[in-house]
């Protein structure tokens, strides 16, 4: 490439969905519609584009509006599954949370060190079992050839060292901690953009706003949300990967949704944190509260697993007894419990669970099933559904084998599991990039553009609102590349500010300039 580090066609923005809108609804067929750009649907829209496939996909709202901006930003390994014996979801966790780690997204994905502390809570029974699910973890790391460098080997802690990775931890009683690692991801929206980019730069059309009214085999009724207008796309091969809406496009799938919740906390309340930490919750065997740094400030801790009836919300809502049971865990192995009124915020994200039971659902959603599923209906709708963020690829893998041999296309396999995503770069030329980490955490190699437009304009270098690293010249990148039509895509999936409403209302002026700016240049 030349200065610019922004791949051809890959700059998703308003212009850009104005005239894809006018060429998909035109009366010309494409070859994959789909429905939904949450990770999965992007990881839909990347593979069926990168096989030559004509794409369209579409989405109701924005990119990764649902379940997928809710999630731990954990790329698990597939440890909690082999507890359950479910060896082959455990083991396709470990070989895509390499793919991320080694090829497809280095600089979004890497490793979280993580601490369980030995309180006295902790027996030294359960002490035993988690170090041996730690170490069998490992070995899931060694099967699917994940290099050591890339994820270090557990082990044991001194209560010293327990206490410096993990300083607000109870010291009376401490009697040491297990150290293991997993992957995590900068920002599970900022995967979802990445996808949708790479999946443009390969000639897909990302078209967010547009509504599927109707869905059938041969593809769907729209409307665009921002005009009122509607219309037809027509398509060969229809994939609805809507995640817990589904079942709402799509007859016979029946959803069981799982309410994950986290609350937001300022960093300063629990002092450094070197590493993350493994609360188990009493009484379970294998469950545990996570506490999650997240380098900007604020600190998460989740997560819940609670079965949801109803209507499906756009987004959930957080219950008190989800807020009440999390700190409770936290208390447990803190020096000074955590209080309500600290909590500065908090979201939930509902797991799109596939319900498979015959006469009788499963008393608890944690028992059901993690495995995806592609089912396709009478009228040849291929439907993805279940999973989890971190094998996203292969479902959509399996989702465009699907539908490529439901509806007789010709295309090549899927070359997804080596095809780096916008950004992505080798650790060795990540490094030496000329700009702050945390840019490169968040945009690798495109790191260098971001930089560039706040040096080019001192203004755009200054952040969005003190406390926080979000520069304005961020959500300027954000409306001219990823996509970002209103606010909401700014503060609420672009970056992370909106997960704290004091911090939200702040920033809202700084967004509605940045918009007003971009779009004197773009109307």
């Amino acid at each position: 490439m030349s200065h610019t580090e922004v791949a051809p066609g890959s700059s998703l923005s308003a212009h850009r969905r104005r005239r894809e809108l006018a060429q998909a609804t035109d009366g010309r067929t494409a070859d994959v519609l789909i429905v939904g750009l949450g990770a999965t649907g992007a990881g839909v829209a990347l593979d069926a584009a990168a096989r030559g496939l004509d794409v369209v996909a579409v989405d109701a709202h924005d990119l990764a509006f649902g379940t997928s901006r809710w999630s731990s930003k954990l790329i698990h390994g597939g440890l909690r599954y082999l507890a359950s014996a479910q060896f082959d979801v455990a083991h396709e966790s470990a070989v895509e949370r390499g793919v991320l780690m080694t090829r497809t997204a280095p600089h979004l994905v890497a490793a979280q060190p993580f601490v369980l502390p030995l309180t006295p809570l902790v027996s030294r029974g359960q002490a035993s079992l988690a170090w041996a699910g730690f170490r069998a973890g490992d070995m899931l790391r060694l099967a699917a050839r994940t290099p050591r460098p890339v994820l270090p080997a557990p082990r044991r802690l001194s209560a010293t060292e327990a206490r410096h990775l993990a300083p607000a931890v109870r010291a009376s009683g401490l009697r040491g901690g297990l150290l293991s690692w997993d992957g995590k991801v900068t920002d599970d929206a900022a995967l979802v953009t990445a996808l949708a980019r790479t999946a443009a730069a390969h000639g897909a059309r990302v078209l967010t706003r547009v509504r599927a009214l109707e869905l059938n085999g041969t593809g769907a009724r729209v409307r665009d949300e921002l005009t009122g207008e509607e219309g037809e796309i027509r398509a060969r091969a229809v994939i609805n990967a809507t995640g817990v809406w589904a079942g709402t496009l799509t007859d016979g799938i029946r959803i069981r949704p799982s309410r994950g919740t986290h609350l937001v906390l300022r960093s300063q309340r629990l002092g450094a944190l070197p590493a993350g930490l493994h609360i188990p919750v009493p009484g379970e065997t294998n469950r545990f509260v996570l506490v999650l740094p997240q380098g900007d400030g604020r600190v998460y801790v989740g997560l819940t697993d609670e079965p949801v009836e109803g209507a499906i919300p756009d987004v959930p809502e957080v219950p008190e007894t989800d807020i009440g049971f999390l700190l409770d865990v936290l208390g447990s192995a803190l020096e000074v419990p955590v209080g309500r009124d600290e909590v500065v915020g908090a979201f939930a994200g509902l797991r799109p669970l596939l319900d498979t039971s015959t006469g009788g659902s499963p008393d608890r959603t944690s028992d059901i099933s993690r495995r995806h599923a592609v089912l396709t209906s009478p009228d040849g709708v291929t439907t993805v559904v279940g999973g989890k963020l971190t094998t996203y690829r292969r479902m959509a893998q399996d989702a465009v084998d699907a539908a490529i041999a439901a509806r007789g296309l010709r295309a090549v396999p899927s070359p997804t599991a080596g095809l780096p995503l916008i950004g992505a770069a080798s650790p060795e030329r990540l490094r030496a990039l000329p700009v702050p980490r945390r840019l490169v955490r968040r945009y690798g190699t495109e790191a260098v553009e971001v930089h560039a437009l706040a040096a080019q304009n001192p203004a755009l270098a200054e952040p969005v609102l003190p406390g926080h690293p979000v520069t304005r010249a961020e959500l300027l990148w954000a409306v001219r590349h990823e996509g970002a039509l209103d606010e909401n895509d700014l503060l609420d999936r672009r970056s992370r500010i909106g997960v704290v409403p004091e911090d939200r209302t702040h920033a809202l002026p700084v967004a509605r300039e940045i918009l007003g700016e971009a779009a004197a240049v773009h109307p």
